[in-house]
């Protein structure tokens, strides 16, 4: 009987009985927040994790529990990747291929949120680079070592909803910067690259998906002043549909429920090529103050193709 999960569901509640002895998985971002918590109830399961971190001491302290509770043939090894510096990505990249060694998943969980107007190395606006292209060129160059069946889970978030992808205009030369419209950018970003990731693999039994992990206090919202918090918090209650409960901040374990959900447990055809949130696959919506849904901008194919030759326009290379 397949279980059901719900938005209070935790990475233990949806990995209950999953043995996950001799997978390997890839999770960028380990030194806080979901990324540790991720490689935590993956380890714990008997997964095999490479969390890829930008700061390894950093992240060696961070995942002290998930050495401690890694089980059942479990366990964690650390890979240095700065997102935000393409020569940083393509190092680790060819480390992992030189190690030749395979994944099961993939799980593109790093990234900065509504930071201020800033430059990665290679010159591309600090959320869209470090968000989608770095993962963009990580996820490409290691793909030969995703096996048939394994799975890429993208990082978004109900941000995707502040705006689309400008393709004309990535990194604000010609437009004003606000921090949440770069963050939106980079977010619809992340679905678009899991639609047209999925699109180009699944023949090959590679799928992707993209989550929301819900509405979470972690290191990423560092940018945000708490009245801002307060405004969007109100915004998204007066805008809530009839009879619909009161926003309510989910706690880390309940926000990476999503990504082991979509990752391990929910069936790949229902997943390959779509936005979840809450532990299922969420449905259509507009409107900017509506947190719930995906907007239409987010799957269209062709949106995605135009994405994927404008990021290998950017970075310099063809996958």
């Amino acid at each position: 009987m397949t279980r059901t999960f719900h938005a209070e569901s935790t990475t233990d509640d949806v990995l209950e009985g999953v043995n996950l002895r001799g997978k390997r998985v890839l999770v960028t971002g380990v030194s806080a927040g979901l990324g540790v918590e991720t490689a935590r109830a993956l380890a714990a399961h008997g997964a095999l994790v490479v969390g890829a971190a930008r700061d390894l001491a950093k992240a060696r302290g961070a995942t002290e529990e998930v050495r401690a509770q890694a089980a059942n043939g479990g366990g964690l090894e650390l890979v240095e990747l700065d997102l935000a510096s393409l020569v940083s990505v393509r190092a680790c990249a060819d480390a992992l291929i030189a190690a030749g060694k395979p994944f099961d998943i993939v799980i593109a969980n790093a990234g900065v949120m509504a930071c201020p107007f800033g430059k990665t190395t290679d010159g591309f606006e600090t959320q869209f680079g470090t968000n989608h292209l770095g993962h963009f060129v990580l996820v490409n160059r290691i793909v030969s070592l995703m096996k048939p069946g394994s799975r890429l889970v993208n990082l978004s978030s109900a941000g995707h909803r502040y705006s689309d992808v400008d393709l004309e205009d990535p990194n604000f030369e010609h437009t004003p910067y606000e921090e949440r419209v770069a963050y939106g950018r980079s977010k619809t970003a992340n679905i678009l690259f899991a639609v047209e990731f999925d699109r180009r693999h699944k023949a090959s039994g590679l799928r992707a998906t993209a989550v929301h992990p819900g509405g979470i206090q972690t290191e990423l919202g560092r940018y945000t002043p708490p009245e801002t918090i307060e405004q969007l918090m109100a915004s998204i209650n007066a805008n809530r549909p009839a009879g619909a409960p009161l926003f309510k901040w989910k706690t880390v374990p309940q926000g990476a429920a999503t990504t082991v959900w979509a990752g391990v447990v929910a069936a790949p055809e229902a997943v390959g090529g779509r936005y979840c949130e809450d532990c299922h696959v969420a449905e259509g919506a507009e409107g900017a103050a509506i947190m719930g849904g995906v907007r239409a901008y987010a799957l269209d194919s062709d949106h995605a193709k135009a994405l994927w030759a404008k990021s290998e326009e950017m970075v310099g290379e063809r996958f």
